[in-house]
């Protein structure tokens, strides 16, 4: 790997297992400052992040864990040793793809208003389960200048210093909220088509798929309440799909099923014709999918709605 002094990298993660050697294995070589943040693990990976050479944050596990409160605190510690001018974050059930770094840190050094980059995330297994596939699916995205990428991603220190880092009470959805901030600021977010890192989601059983499907629910709930009513208009249309499909929809077809007829049927049919509608877009079983995590998003809406502020509703969260 070459030389890439001017890069730190940030990796978080908890009881990642084979994953997070597999993670620290592809950063091997690296010869700037590597911080891991670890957030209760019992695997063992604190002590190997430390053969490593990495510097290992513990975090306080009795504060209410986020994925962006340990991301700032490994940004704190890049600061403390030295402030590079790139920040690489990955998570512990990611591998980095050789040459990543250079071409990451070459295009931030060669376009000045570019705050961010992220290139290919790809799906370790996607032949493993239907929602590996899926997985697999949501991380291909178009190049180009984007509104948001997510938290595999290369970024400017300092303009994520200037803008206040990650917001730490978001339980999910901090990348597109940081990367709004960023764009407020004039700062421009690109995908590139390098392939940057591998992911492996191990994701086999429909329960994982419906939790991570709610989660994503509560996200899109918080992050309207954030800045919905800004210019940006931030995950109104996400949230308006949700209400539509798993809200409206099925009272509407419950009450006409009261007053009888046939009416219920042919508003129930609304569901696989939105299935066909989204076939051309990513295929059968990724519209399929689609279709029906509307319904567990609303549950994570609805657990926004009501208990969004409890500790006990975000923990229900954690990695």
């Amino acid at each position: 790997m070459a030389s890439t002094a001017q890069i730190g990298i940030v990796v978080i993660g908890r009881n990642e297992g084979e994953r997070f050697l597999a993670c620290l294995k592809s950063l091997a070589g690296f010869d700037g400052p590597l911080v891991y943040v670890d957030s209760g693990s019992t695997d063992g990976s604190v002590a190997a992040a430390r053969d490593a050479g990495a510097s290992v944050v513990e975090l306080d596990m009795a504060r209410p864990f986020t994925a962006a409160r340990a991301r700032n605190a490994g940004l704190a510690v890049l600061v403390d040793q030295g402030k590079p001018e790139f920040v690489q974050f990955i998570d512990g059930d990611c591998q980095l793809v050789p040459g990543w770094l250079e071409t990451a840190s070459d295009y931030l050094a060669t376009h000045e208003n570019a705050v961010a980059v992220a290139g290919r995330l790809r799906e370790c297994h996607p032949e493993k389960s239907v929602f590996n596939r899926l997985c697999d699916a949501e991380w291909k995205q178009p190049a180009g200048q984007v509104d948001a990428i997510g938290g595999i991603a290369m970024m400017r220190l300092d303009k994520v210093q200037a803008v206040g880092g990650f917001c730490e009470t978001l339980v999910a959805g901090e990348e597109p909220e940081l990367c709004l901030r960023l764009r407020r600021e004039g700062g421009e977010i690109w995908r590139l088509e390098q392939d940057m890192a591998l992911h492996d989601a191990n994701m086999t059983r429909f329960s994982q798929w419906w939790r991570r499907s709610r989660r994503a629910g509560y996200a899109y709930a918080e992050g309207c309440a954030m800045h919905g009513a800004g210019p940006e208009r931030h995950y109104v249309a996400e949230l308006g799909r949700i209400l539509f499909w798993a809200g409206l929809l099925p009272v509407v077809i419950l009450a006409l099923a009261l007053i009888g007829g046939p009416w219920a049927r042919y508003a129930l049919a609304l569901y696989p014709l939105q299935v066909l509608r989204l076939v051309p877009r990513g295929g059968a079983e990724r519209a399929f999918f689609l279709t029906l995590g509307k319904f567990p998003e609303m549950l994570g809406v609805l657990e926004y709605w009501v208990a969004g502020q409890l500790v006990g509703a975000r923990k229900r969260y954690e990695k």
